[in-house]
């Protein structure tokens, strides 16, 4: 798929929003890929991760894990696609963890994914997991990266479709300044 074929997919879904965000990494923004509106589509999502799946073949993964709550469709639908298990990690007090008695070892050639990556904090946490386990990291990647090339990973990074997109410290935001209303996408509202 090319970059625009996948943009368009997110278009098909309603799933390109625009007004007053706060990102999970507190940033603000103007627009907000709102990938579980993708991901509610079964046709899309296999169609987007099979094509991740296959970013990666070649290399033989055993895992994909990606952080909960948005990744979890994705590890699943690559995992599926690679015929390989697919899990992931989640926040207890903080602290990324493994849980729900999923397992990695030093035997493990694992990939991880994201729905959309931008600061790319809970895949750096993901990785530090991974690591842990003893588990070789073959790779990163994403259906939408809006890291502007700013993120390293120390793996190959892959992604479907670059976006960029502006973010803003609270502090910085005109739109805050502007008093437009902010939302929260991942909170349940649109």
């Amino acid at each position: 798929m090319t970059q625009e074929e996948v943009l368009q997919v997110f278009k098909d879904n309603d799933a390109l929003l625009e007004g007053h965000f706060v990102l999970s990494s507190g940033l603000h923004s103007p627009n907000y890929m709102q990938c579980a509106l993708v991901l509610q589509n079964p046709a899309a999502t296999e169609k987007l991760c099979r094509e991740i799946a296959n970013k990666f073949k070649e290399e033989k993964p055993t895992a994909v894990i990606a952080p909960a709550l948005g990744g979890v469709l994705v590890s699943y639908e690559v995992a599926r696609a690679l015929g390989v298990k697919g899990i992931f990690t989640e926040r207890k007090d903080g602290e990324m963890l493994l849980r729900r008695g999923f397992t990695l070892s030093d035997k493990d050639r694992v990939i991880i994914v994201e729905d959309i990556i931008t600061t790319g904090r809970s895949t750096k946490e993901v990785i530090d997991v991974v690591k842990g386990k003893g588990s070789q990291i073959i790779g990163v990647a994403c259906i939408g990266d809006r890291t502007e090339g700013k993120v390293e990973f120390g793996v190959p990074f892959k992604s479907l479709a670059k976006v960029s997109i502006p973010v803003f410290s609270q502090e910085e935001c005109p739109l805050c300044k502007k008093g437009i209303p902010l939302v929260k996408p991942g909170s349940g509202t649109k």
